[in-house]
Parts: C-alpha cells; sequence; structure tokens
C-alpha cells in the first residue's frame, strides 16, 4: 500500500508530538508537627448540621501520618500552549455545606459547573484578582448554574459561600492544562508536557504565598520532583 506524502508528513509529526511530551511526577509532604484541627460549627444551619453523622473539620491542612500532603496545587509557570480549551466542565458542587473539590484546576475561559447538591441557600461568591468577581444566590431549588474565568491568574484564589462563612474552595485559573492537585497519598502527576524546561510551583492553603518552587527539565517519559513545605524558622 502506498501512502501520500501528506499522510507520510501527518504521521511523522504525530510522532515527534508524542516524543516530545513528557510527564511530570511527585509527591509533596511537611516536615513537622501538623496543626491541630479545627472543628467546624454547622448548627447555624439545621440542613448543613444534619448532613454528617460526626464531626467535620477544617479543610485547609489535609496531612496523613507520613507527612504526606493531599489536595497541594503543582503547577507549571510561563508555558507556550495553543491546545484549546476543554470541552468538559469544571465543577464545584455543595455537598453537605462544604465544597466539593476543596482545591482544583481549570483553564482559562473553560466552563464552570456550580451544583448544589444541599437542600438549602448558598451564596457563590469568587474573589479573584484578574478576572471579574461572580456573586449570586443559589437557592435549594436552583440545582446548577455555570459561570467562567476568562483570564488566567498568577495565583490560586477563593470562592466562597457568604451564607455559610466556613465554606471555601480554591481553584487556579491557568492558561495551560499542565496543573495536578496531589491525592490522599500526597501524590501528582502531569501528563503531556511539551520537553523543555519550566518553572514548576508547589501552593498550599495554608502556606499561602509561601509557595515552593523548582526548575525542572522535561524529556520524553517521566520527570520526578518532590516537595517538602516546613515550618518557617522563628526570627
Amino acid at each position: 500500500m502506498r501512502y501520500s506524502n501528506s499522510v507520510l508528513l501527518s504521521s511523522f509529526l504525530m510522532i515527534v508530538v508524542f516524543a516530545e511530551a513528557g510527564t511530570l511526577k511527585g509527591h509533596v509532604k511537611y516536615d513537622g508537627k501538623a496543626p491541630k484541627k479545627k472543628r467546624l460549627r454547622m448548627d447555624a444551619d439545621p440542613v448543613c448540621g444534619s448532613s454528617h453523622s460526626g464531626a467535620v473539620y477544617s479543610e485547609n491542612f489535609k496531612m496523613a501520618e507520613d507527612g504526606s500532603m493531599a489536595e497541594a496545587l503543582v503547577y507549571l509557570r510561563d508555558v507556550s500552549y495553543s491546545g484549546g480549551v476543554p470541552s468538559e466542565p469544571a465543577v464545584l458542587d455543595q455537598k453537605g455545606c462544604i465544597y466539593m473539590p476543596h482545591v482544583f484546576g481549570m483553564v482559562a475561559g473553560q466552563d464552570l459547573l456550580i451544583k448544589n447538591s444541599d437542600a438549602t441557600l448558598h451564596n457563590i461568591h469568587s474573589m479573584p484578582k484578574v478576572n471579574k468577581e461572580f456573586n449570586f444566590a443559589m437557592p435549594k431549588v436552583v440545582k446548577e448554574k455555570k459561570s467562567t474565568f476568562s483570564q488566567s491568574e498568577p495565583d490560586p484564589f477563593y470562592i466562597k459561600c457568604d451564607v455559610h462563612p466556613w465554606m471555601k474552595s480554591w481553584v487556579l485559573v491557568s492558561d495551560h492544562p499542565y496543573f495536578a492537585v496531589t491525592d490522599a497519598n500526597g501524590n501528582f502527576s502531569i501528563e503531556g508536557i511539551p520537553s523543555g524546561t519550566y518553572d514548576v510551583v508547589c501552593w498550599q492553603e495554608k502556606f499561602g504565598k509561601r509557595t515552593l518552587t523548582a526548575k525542572v527539565t522535561i524529556t520524553d517519559g517521566e520527570t520526578t520532583k518532590d516537595f517538602v513545605f516546613s515550618r518557617p524558622k522563628k526570627k
């Protein structure tokens, strides 16, 4: 079977693209004693309190016994990307008067589907630095609404509920899809990164602007980079 030059060239370019894409994997942990968990007081809204069989604690610091940290954001900075916006929306649910997920990333221009799985009123209030903030109510009869952020943001920012002050979710709005949130074991994986050298940022809510940064070189295959947060030294 004979192939045209255009087909052969297309196949060659596909091979080159795949060969030049790599994966960044790693682990995030905390070197120190975890702060005492803060119990959330949900009794002001009976719907919130009755949604949980036991105590609910603040989600701003999730650490396993071995120090592994869940819900840390790891993302590349200053990436040239022209792959477009994901067709599937990012999803933020309100369930048991808790935002799910607590930390997530999305691409600028991607739809954000906001759900209300609770039989109570919520108020969704975003706090971006670059994009225009939104602030709207979702009564219990309103189960879904859509919004978006048209521009990327330099840092993660939070979305809050003005009705239930303990409710907070953190979002990274990026101009590329090369970001990940660590799982319960502190692990992350970012796939399909074009070959090159990049600045990588590791962010965790409790540490705020005291991010961890590193420079990594991505090639075909896997590159590993771990991050370790530690308690600031007293001056």
